[in-house]
């Protein structure tokens, strides 16, 4: 006896749901991005203002100078939703867990001459407190940001700023030989070190900024872009010359993080600015203000990291900053 087998194709009624379709442009299948992110922003049927801001509504678009036809937009090129980004970053963890756990079976710290032991302590170790705040200030942008492409992105951002801050105290602490001691004293340093204060003032300036989406270019833009490659590209290069290669393991997720992340940073503010002359206008203006704090903030701190050429350092990293805006469709003066 012999037995046919066919296959059957059963076209579906529709490929999507209504609200998708309509930013598609039809009935094509979207996705599982797309159908996390889009239509999620509640626009409609607000039953009261909030008691703490009498003057906007709740998730009020004008939270922000910046005016967009549709937030929804404002989408992540990685398609980052909570399984895909979970996923890489687990797959990240497992790294950088066996790095430190390479680090600390071998001893490779004790290696580490004290001159420079001293440089991380003083200069490195109080980043986490920068990054702490970096975690803050993405809170705010996910809580008050309008759209959820943005938003939901700026959510995981803030919990991959505070994963940079632990893999330095972590780091703190190894290199501390699992005592405090380190971590204290770069404490210390952030609260009352005089190369410090620019800095702090900077972080603290920017955390009562109303404007999320200028929040957004101070933070995610303006210092995230100088403050990694000033030290986890420059000074990770000048330990390396001077026998400390082995640091780099330890600070190799954010290496990885900061050149992933960028795209997202970079597609939000080409985006935004492309939309109209008025957002380009403001996108300029913010960077420019901003790179110019950040700059004057982190000067006497890259003078320490590199012997008194902190200006001339931060110069060029202001100009590749710049070049990097300018591919964006913005110009930045100054």
């Amino acid at each position: 006896m012999s037995i046919d087998l066919k296959t059957t194709h059963i076209e579906p009624l529709r490929r999507t749901f209504d609200h998708i379709a309509d930013k598609l442009g039809g009935d094509k299948p979207a996705t599982r991005y797309q159908e996390a992110v889009w239509g999620l922003q509640p626009t409609l049927n607000f039953h009261y203002r909030p008691t703490w801001d009498q003057s906007h509504t709740l998730y009020d678009p004008r939270r922000t100078a910046i005016v967009m036809k549709d937030f929804d937009d404002l989408v992540d090129p990685r398609q980052y939703y909570y399984g895909t980004w979970t996923i890489q970053r687990g797959r990240q963890q497992d790294s950088q867990e066996k790095n430190f756990e390479f680090v600390e079976k071998r001893g490779l710290l004790t290696a580490l001459d004290a001159q420079w032991r001293d440089r991380i302590t003083r200069f490195v170790l109080p980043m986490r407190h920068v990054a702490w705040a970096a975690n803050t200030n993405n809170s705010y942008i996910c809580a008050y940001g309008h759209g959820a492409p943005v938003a939901s992105a700026a959510g995981m951002h803030m919990m991959d700023e505070l994963g940079v801050a632990q893999y330095l105290s972590r780091a703190g602490l190894m290199l501390g030989d699992n005592e405090p001691a380190l971590l204290d004293a770069a404490k210390a340093a952030w609260m009352s070190d005089v190369m410090w204060q620019p800095m702090r003032r900077l972080v603290e300036n920017s955390m009562v900024t109303r404007d999320w989406f200028e929040l957004f270019v101070a933070q995610n833009l303006v210092i995230d872009g100088l403050v990694h490659p000033l030290v986890f590209e420059r000074f990770d290069a000048r330990l390396i010359q001077h026998g400390g290669a082995v640091f780099s393991m330890l600070s190799e997720f954010m290496v990885d993080w900061y050149a992933e992340s960028s795209r997202w940073v970079d597609a939000v503010i080409k985006t935004a600015a492309a939309e109209s002359p008025a957002n380009r206008a403001l996108l300029e203006g913010w960077t420019t203000h901003w790179l110019a704090e950040a700059g004057a903030a982190l000067t006497p701190l890259a003078d320490y990291a590199f012997d008194g050429e902190g200006a001339t350092l931060l110069a060029e990293l202001s100009a590749a900053l710049r070049a990097r805006v300018a591919r964006l469709g913005l110009t930045i003066t100054g």
